[in-house]
């Protein structure tokens, strides 16, 4: 037995966090978080963990010594850090090195709603713009839109930053009004989705965000409305979605995330009006290497200096 702390990796993670890890840790890598195939023993000597998807109060209660569990991802609804913070353990995500990523294709998935980019790469690929002619003009365009941001926090920032050059008005809607800056502020969700015709959605999974979107959102968007979310799939009402797409309570909709991931609604893939990604706002080689950097650091640094580097909310340090 080496004098290494455990880390523990239940299901599977990028394979840049396990490589580094395994250069300071000694690992035990279980098949998911029912880590059944582990020993009393094992589970008892586990420290640490490091985490892409579930972590719940069952697992937490049976690691006596552990101390930290880096999350991989800003999402962080699958560790339960209530049960972690209850039990004195600190839970890390992985912020800002992900920012400009998500907010690039945020942007991308926009205008690829808008202007149905994806259909006219499709008629060309097939052939169809030398047998059938020009691809049909798209319906809608972004000039001249007012677009409301739901949640500007720190990506929400940098989306913001790159609409501006689009001329758009551009307002939003938290849970408090942002004091640095000038964007307008509605203090309802239904009350932003009145005053704007795009409305980008990127809130965490919480009950307060759950199902949000609803039909009465989706109705204050509007006939020449356009949904776009990046942020979580639960977010979304999706049978008041697929609803509103099929007899025109809104024009158009571009989704990366979905409520049952990776299973998505055959209606809407059958839409004609939505643009649809399988969640990979982050995912380039650079980003998620960086994701994965960031979890192995926060590990280090507990290990190292008894602090971690990004803490979630939920469980700070130091506490109060």
């Amino acid at each position: 037995m080496s004098g290494r702390p455990l880390v523990l990796i239940p299901g599977r993670i990028h394979p840049r966090v396990r490589a580094r890890l395994a250069e300071r840790f000694d690992l035990l890598e279980v098949a998911d978080a029912s880590a059944a195939e582990a020993s009393m023993e094992q589970l008892n000597r586990v420290r640490g963990a490091a985490v892409s998807g579930r972590f719940p109060a069952s697992l937490i209660e049976r690691l006596p010594k552990l101390e930290v569990i880096g999350s991989f991802g800003v999402g962080y609804d699958g560790v339960d850090v209530g049960a972690a913070g209850a039990a004195g353990v600190i839970v890390t995500n992985t912020p800002d090195v992900l920012n400009d990523e998500v907010a690039d294709t945020t942007i991308a998935l926009l205008l690829n709603t808008i202007r149905r980019f994806h259909f006219a790469e499709r008629h060309l690929r097939e052939g169809r713009w030398e047998r059938e002619g020009a691809f049909a003009l798209s319906p809608l365009s972004l000039k001249g839109r007012k677009v409301g941001i739901h949640g500007l926090g720190r990506i929400g920032m940098e989306i913001a930053a790159r609409l501006v050059p689009f001329k758009v008005d551009i307002a939003y809607h938290t849970r408090r009004p942002r004091a640095d800056v000038d964007f307008d502020y509605h203090d309802t969700l239904t009350g932003l989705a009145r005053a704007v015709d795009i409305l980008i959605s990127i809130v965490p999974s919480t009950p307060a965000t759950h199902g949000s979107i609803n039909a009465e959102v989706l109705s204050a968007l509007g006939p020449n409305g356009v949904l776009i979310n990046v942020g979580r799939g639960t977010t979304v009402d999706e049978p008041a979605l697929v609803a509103a797409l099929r007899n025109g309570t809104i024009a158009g909709a571009g989704l990366d995330v979905f409520a049952d991931e990776p299973r998505v609604p055959q209606a809407l893939i059958d839409l004609p009006n939505v643009s649809l990604l399988p969640h990979v706002a982050s995912a380039s080689v650079p980003t998620r290497d960086a994701m994965a950097d960031l979890v192995v650091d926060n590990l280090i640094h507990w290990f190292e200096t008894g602090q971690p580097l990004t803490p979630v909310p939920e469980t700070p340090y130091p506490r109060n």
